[in-house]
């Protein structure tokens, strides 16, 4: 038999008006891997399926159990429940367990199952939802997206191929999203949170071509480690751990041309002249004022500096205040009065540097795990006084204190003022600074080594970027973190985010 095959015989579990088909209780899955997720990973790229099933140890796969969105609130938990009665299929990955559970539930009369599980021709599905309604069933996939996407009505469709090969009578196929016009009101009261669409009609279309994907899944299984797609997306519709194994880095082309920024049409221009290095155009090729900076910088081996970048940050007058925020994102919400996927600021570091060159350092950092939105709006204005230049790396900052002022319309006022304050460093530089060493890039991780080494990321314990930082909060703020943990990522936190603004002191006094 050929692996991904059907299994052939079936048993017929029967139940008011549906027929579950339990086709040897999983053994295809087991064997031979093939999943809704499987298949949606085949069309993506036969390679990335076969590497999945045969050889997973090649591909980069992240290690964080928790998913940084939702803080230990699971999507799928504070859905179910909303659905009180219903019954999960919970057997962790026996999956010869679950189907014969489903089967169990559906013959006894069972009319919510979370996580139903079967399998039809060698495709095994778990249903996020199922609810049954007098001999009909609506299912429904659970995503924490705040709308459907085009993966989602394929996986909907491999879903509906394979229960109604099982025997169900489906009255609809539906995409439960996050409605991200929710707004937490307290008490664990999610009613609202999610919305349903319904896709059936959208589905229907996909049905006669779900055969095809399955077959296709097992041509790839039974074969040899295919070749890679031409039109392979690598990130769409998820990024792809092989990525790193199927185009290894070769010898490392100086100054690449991809590292031109702001055009995709330049590059693709200068690429199909035939050039890969910036060293190899001619100067009058280029048209935009940073490429000509960038070549310039390449060609000399050193900075190109614009006169106007340091009589400009020469001109910023006294007290300055260096600011940078740490945020927090939230499928669902846990803060009263918050939506979901809102950028939620829970830390700010702060250097104030006066005339004569004394640096003060101030900061705020909350871990007690409530909102810590009001307290950090109020310590902000406290810090920040009215007066003097407020530097921040790219428009991020404005746009928090935009949105903590419509939230604490007391406070309003004084947070628009401190808008009227800042100084984008980040914009000042991408006009007027490119050193060959930054590869094309203004993030401040590749803007700060070219200036200070000595304050590179690297030299940072556990938390180095945004992303870990995030991670850190949110176990900071777990009730089961003990104290000496929760210190230890205290400190981790507040070294990094005060990297971030010591850091923007440094460029300017290199500049000024």
């Amino acid at each position: 038999m050929r692996a991904g095959a059907a299994s052939g015989k079936r048993s017929v579990v029967s139940g008011p008006g549906i027929q579950y088909n339990d086709e040897k209780k999983g053994e295809d899955m087991a064997a031979h891997g093939l999943s809704k997720s499987r298949i949606i990973e085949g069309r993506q790229c036969p390679r990335r399926l076969w590497l999945k099933v045969y050889r997973p140890e090649v591909g980069e796969w992240e290690t964080g159990t928790r998913n940084l969105l939702q803080a230990g609130l699971d999507v799928h938990e504070v859905f179910r429940g909303l659905h009180p009665g219903g019954v999960l299929i919970d057997t962790d990955d026996d999956l010869a367990a679950a189907l014969a559970e489903t089967g169990r539930h559906l013959a006894g009369g069972a009319g919510t199952l979370f996580e139903a599980t079967f399998a039809h021709q060698g495709v095994l599905v778990r249903a996020d939802f199922l609810e049954r309604r007098s001999s009909r069933c609506r299912v429904h996939e659970v995503k924490s997206s705040t709308g459907v996407k085009d993966v989602h009505l394929d996986d909907a469709a491999i879903q509906h191929w394979v229960l109604a090969g099982c025997g169900l009578d489906l009255e609809a196929t539906c995409v439960t999203h996050i409605d991200n016009r929710f707004v937490y009101q307290g008490n664990r009261d999610y009613h609202g949170l999610f919305a349903d669409a319904d896709v059936s009609g959208q589905v229907a279309a996909l049905l006669p071509e779900v055969p095809a994907w399955v077959e296709a899944c097992r041509v790839i299984l039974a074969g040899s480690e295919p070749a890679i797609p031409a039109d392979v997306d690598c990130e769409s519709p998820w990024a792809c751990p092989f990525a790193g194994y199927c185009f290894p880095a070769g010898p490392e082309v100086p100054f690449p041309i991809e590292t031109l920024p702001g055009s995709t049409a330049e590059v693709e221009r200068l690429k199909a002249a035939g050039f890969t290095s910036i060293r190899q155009v001619p100067r009058d090729l280029l048209r935009l004022g940073r490429h000509l900076r960038m070549w310039q910088a390449v060609h000399d081996g050193a900075a190109v500096v614009d006169p106007e970048l340091p009589r400009t940050l020469r001109d910023l007058p006294f007290p300055r205040f260096f600011l940078d925020f740490e945020t927090i994102q939230f499928a669902v919400p846990i803060w009263v009065g918050t939506r979901p996927y809102e950028q939620l600021p829970f830390q700010f570091s702060c250097h104030v540097e006066w005339a004569g060159g004394r640096l003060e350092h101030r900061e705020f950092l909350d871990l007690g795990g409530g909102s810590p939105l009001r307290p950090f709006a109020e310590r902000l204005l406290e810090t920040l006084g009215t007066a003097g230049p407020i530097v921040t790396y790219g428009p991020f900052e404005r746009r928090i204190l935009r949105e903590s002022g419509e939230r604490f319309p007391d406070l309003q006022p004084a947070l628009e003022a401190l808008k009227g304050r800042v100084v984008d460093l980040l914009s000042l530089l991408r006009r007027w600074y490119y050193h060959p060493a930054m590869a094309g890039s203004w993030s401040i991780k590749n803007v700060l080594p070219a200036i200070a080494p000595e304050l590179r990321y690297e030299t940072l314990q556990e938390v180095r970027d945004g992303g870990a930082a995030q991670a850190a909060f949110l176990e900071a703020i777990h009730p089961g973190t003990a104290a000496p943990r929760r210190d230890a990522l205290r400190r981790h936190l507040l070294a990094y985010c005060a990297r971030d603004t010591l850091g923007l002191v440094t460029i300017v006094r290199h500049f000024a």
